[in-house]
């Protein structure tokens, strides 16, 4: 007997609204947010924010839900209009998540906030153990209820185009709003830009001199109805190469060649068999040799793509796989308006490329870092690693500080600099994977809020203190006592008690 779709399954009778109703209860009961705290700023008459977040993604909610949680105020930037914010409802191409569905991802410890939690509120028990993997839109429909709930302050369409660190504990945001151009003050800055948040797609030099309408990279916002009835080449095997490789065979394209540079696929995971509470905490603290060790030998291994987003491609019968096929050359044959990639194994002809070859931290190629980029340290000033360990990725993450903050590579070269914190996916060679993936994102923000409020109780510390000596709230009336009468004037006499 076949199961029902979830979606035919009937719905729990309370649904949304008794979930929204018990996650309120929680929240009261643990004082969420948390009582104000912090000192106000005002700077020419203006209000300073606390922290101002770029990034409405899932590492931007969470972080803002953490510092709330602390009782800071954060604001959240983001160039997306409302509720398209991050690749799930954009450029992302997978069916379902990769993440196993009962992990709690940016819900901070609180049941209610989980994706099951919101699941089951939507669909029933009955439909939660049905499921398999949770479907990529109704992750980001998961993660809309989030911002929602969670009282999260998002301003869509908003564009920041220069990061300005000041000498005067604050941080200048140049911004591109719907109302136009104006700037923020804010006395920190959390970079929650998802994958490519320091940089964007590593774009290998054979594509350079290709018309842009021939070839595209995997991360690119595309629409692949383009492809119908081409010939579509695509180069890497990893997730995103097979999710688009997959969309191009579905919207009908004639053909499509996967050129994998290795012999094979890889099998194993690394990266999910890293995963542990022990290292989720520890790996900050680690010595530097064995961070590069664990994140070199899980980049060596490489990740392999999902079996469900391989089964996806390799089900239609225009879909090729071709091993020991690395790029030796591109060529533009602008006559036959077609591409002659030459591998190894002999020459293709396409009509359409498709790069999937991940991203790379480029402070460089994104103008709105243009202040910063010269002064932020990076790994490769920090450490040397032996001889055929050498991983361009990790030399080129930044070097962070323990509340996820940029460092100067000359020390006050960029007074201000340590005000903006990186978490965002290259954080992970500092910190581990706990700003970037589902897995320990929660963790992750918790540990940046927790950093933050420290700092802010550090540098305001006057403040507080004066605060504390003038706090007068008394918890003693004096009338909860009668003193005792003076004792006999004969000191031999002993003191006698009546009652009263």
């Amino acid at each position: 007997m076949t199961a029902a779709p979830i979606y035919a399954l009937p719905l729990p009778p309370a649904g949304l609204a008794a979930l929204e109703q018990r996650l309120a209860g929680d929240l009261e009961c643990l004082g969420w947010p948390a009582r104000p705290w912090m000192r106000e700023r005002q700077h020419d008459g203006a209000e300073v924010l606390d922290v101002a977040i770029v990034g409405a993604g899932q590492a931007g909610l969470a972080a803002a839900a953490a510092l709330a949680q602390q009782g800071i105020r954060a604001v959240v930037f983001d160039r997306a209009r409302e509720g398209f914010e991050g690749p799930w409802a954009t450029t992302a191409r997978m069916e379902t998540l990769r993440s196993p569905k009962e992990l709690t991802g940016p819900a901070l410890g609180l049941p209610a906030l989980t994706f099951r939690a919101w699941f089951e509120a939507r669909f029933g028990a009955e439909a939660w153990a049905l499921l398999d993997k949770i479907p990529r839109l109704q992750w980001m429909d998961y993660l809309r209820w989030y911002r929602r709930v969670m009282a999260v302050d998002v301003r869509n369409e908003t564009t920041v185009t220069a990061f300005h660190p000041r000498a005067d504990a604050m941080v200048r945001l140049a911004l591109q709003t719907p109302e136009g151009a104006r700037s923020v003050l804010a006395r920190r800055v959390v970079l929650a830009t998802g994958r490519d948040g320091l940089g964007g797609p590593a774009v290998p030099s054979f594509v350079a001199g290709l018309p842009p309408s021939a070839w595209a990279h995997s991360s690119d916002d595309m629409d692949y109805a383009r492809l119908n009835g081409l010939r579509v080449g695509v180069i890497g095997a990893g997730a995103s190469a097979m999710d688009s490789a997959a969309t191009a065979l579905e919207a009908g394209a004639r053909s499509v060649d996967l050129l994998i540079r290795r012999d094979d696929l890889p099998r194993v995971n690394k990266g999910k068999g890293a995963g542990s509470p022990g290292l989720t905490h520890g790996h900050y603290d680690l010595p530097d040799e064995h961070k590069w060790r664990v994140r070199h030998y899980i980049n060596r291994q490489s990740v392999p793509p999902p079996r469900g987003s391989t089964l996806r491609v390799s089900r239609h019968p225009g879909a090729r796989f071709h091993f020991g096929c690395p790029i030796l050359d591109v060529a533009w044959q602008a006559d036959d308006r077609a591409l002659r990639v030459s591998t190894p194994r002999g020459e293709f002809e396409f009509d359409f490329l498709i790069v999937s070859t991940g991203f790379k931290v480029d402070w460089g190629s994104r103008p709105e870092f243009a202040a910063i980029a010269p002064h932020v340290r990076a790994w490769k000033e920090r450490f040397t690693p032996p001889p055929g360990e050498e991983d361009t990725e990790l030399a080129d993450s930044p070097d962070l500080g323990p509340a996820f903050e940029l460092q100067e590579r000359v020390a006050g070269a960029c007074p201000g600099l340590d005000r903006i914190h990186c978490f965002c996916y290259p954080a992970a060679m500092s910190h581990g994977t706990v700003s970037g993936d589902i897995p320990a994102i929660s963790e992750g923000a918790r540990r940046l809020a927790g950093g933050i409020a420290s700092l802010f109780y550090r540098e305001d510390f006057e403040y507080h203190f004066a605060r504390l000596e003038a706090f007068d709230e008394p918890e003693l009336m004096g009338d909860e006592w009668v003193p005792a009468a003076p004792a006999d004037a004969n000191p031999g006499e002993p003191l006698r008690r009546t009652a009263s």
